[in-house]
């Protein structure tokens, strides 16, 4: 696929990688209590790995990486979602509902709380220091939900091609706007807007915005 590169100043890329970097290092000692507390609710409530066990996400350039996230379902979910044949309703619901689900039997206890606040993401800013995230960017869409989500809306594809030349993101503009249960046609076109629109001002408008997208429940 080729992909359709918004082009910015080197002075931007530069500065939001320094943020990015800062941002992240600050967050992970301030939340440090936080992933302890979490990590050890999740090996005392069920049996599997702290972090999920989920399939690669596609990056920048199509490139695919290992999402970190705290697991907040059982485990082997995801295998069980698209193999067990007693999930096999809730997988077509599950695509149909534009890969998200409302009320999902596979979320534990833990996993309901930390979702709703969005503490299920936090692992994500050593993503970032990586260099595979960004803090403020797109969605980070599973490479089957790409795929079948363009089948469904053919029109997608020129924004995805713009989606797919930046990092994803943590946070973004359509996890802000408290717009979370739109479709991927909605959704891949605001994500699409943001990299058109993007610089430093509205990165950190983004930014300001997220907590309290955590605080009501409304985050990703």
């Amino acid at each position: 696929m080729t992909y359709t590169t918004i082009k910015k100043s080197r002075m931007y890329e530069a500065t939001k990688r320094t943020i990015d970097v800062l941002f992240s290092i600050i967050l992970v000692i301030f939340f440090s209590p936080i992933f302890l507390l979490v990590a050890l609710s999740i090996k005392l409530e069920s049996i599997g790995p702290i972090f999920a066990d989920t399939p690669a996400r596609v990056g920048r350039d199509g490139k695919t990486f290992k999402m970190y996230k705290f697991r907040s379902m059982v485990q082997n979910a995801h295998h069980l979602l698209r193999e067990d044949p007693q999930y096999a309703h809730l997988y077509n619901v599950y695509k149909k509902s534009s890969y998200k689900l409302r009320d999902d039997p596979r979320i534990t206890g833990v996993g309901r709380l930390i979702r709703k606040y969005s503490l299920d993401e936090l692992p994500q800013f050593f993503n970032v220091l990586k260099g595979e995230m960004s803090v403020v960017g797109p969605r980070a869409y599973y490479p089957d939900e790409l795929e079948n989500q363009q089948n469904k809306y053919p029109h997608t594809r020129s924004a995805v091609k713009v989606v797919l030349s930046v990092k994803p993101g943590i946070t973004g503009f359509w996890q802000v706007s408290g717009r979370s249960e739109i479709n991927f046609d909605k959704r891949i076109e605001m994500d699409a807007a943001y990299v058109k629109k993007r610089s430093i001002v509205y990165d950190f408008w983004i930014i300001l915005k997220s907590p309290w997208a955590m605080i009501s429940g409304k985050g990703v």
